[in-house]
C-alpha cells in the first residue's frame, strides 16, 4: 500500500471511488432513492477544487490503483470523505488515511478535529479515536434529504 497527496486530474476517479463505497457501505442508513440521488456519476466541478485546496490522501493497492481516500478540510478543520473501494475495504486503508489527516492537523497547529459520520461508519471512528457528540442531520444538496449523521471530535 501507497500513502500519497492526490492530484486535481485525478478527480474522477476519486469520484467513482467516493460512489462506489456509498452505494456499498450505506445501504444500511439510507434509502435506495436518496443513495442514488448522493451518488451521481457525472462529479460536480467543486470536487476537482476541494483536491486541490485540502491535503487530499489517496492509498494505493500494490499494483498502484487507487482504492481509498480521504481529507483533511482545512477550512472546517474536520475529516472528509474517507471512502474506500468496496473489494479493498477491511485491509487498513481508511486506518492509515486517517492517521495521516491527524499528523497532518497537528503539523498545522489544528488541536481539534471533526467529522460527520454515516451510521455505518460510526464504530471505525471510534476505533480511530473519535468520540460521538451525538446525532444530526446533515442536509444534502445532492441527495435532496436529510442525511442522519453522528457528530464526532477528537483531541489531537
Amino acid at each position: 500500500m501507497t500513502l500519497r497527496l492526490a492530484a486535481p486530474d485525478e478527480a474522477e476517479t476519486l469520484w467513482r471511488i467516493r460512489n462506489l463505497a456509498i452505494r456499498s457501505g450505506c445501504t444500511t442508513s439510507y434509502d435506495a432513492d436518496v443513495i442514488e440521488r448522493w451518488t451521481p456519476d457525472v462529479m460536480p466541478e467543486n470536487y476537482r477544487q476541494m483536491i486541490a485546496q485540502n491535503p487530499f490522501y489517496v492509498v494505493e493497492n500494490d499494483h498502484g490503483e487507487v482504492v481509498a481516500t480521504g481529507y483533511l478540510d482545512l477550512e472546517a478543520k474536520s475529516v472528509e470523505a474517507i471512502f474506500t473501494l468496496p473489494e479493498a475495504a477491511g485491509k487498513g486503508m481508511a486506518k492509515r488515511i486517517i492517521e495521516a489527516i491527524k499528523q497532518e492537523a497537528v503539523e498545522r497547529g489544528i488541536a481539534r478535529l471533526t467529522l460527520s459520520s454515516t451510521p455505518n461508519a460510526q464504530s471505525f471512528y471510534l476505533k480511530q479515536g473519535f468520540v460521538a457528540l451525538g446525532e444530526n442531520c446533515y442536509s444534502s444538496r445532492l441527495a435532496n434529504a436529510e442525511l442522519r449523521c453522528i457528530d464526532m471530535a477528537i483531541e489531537l
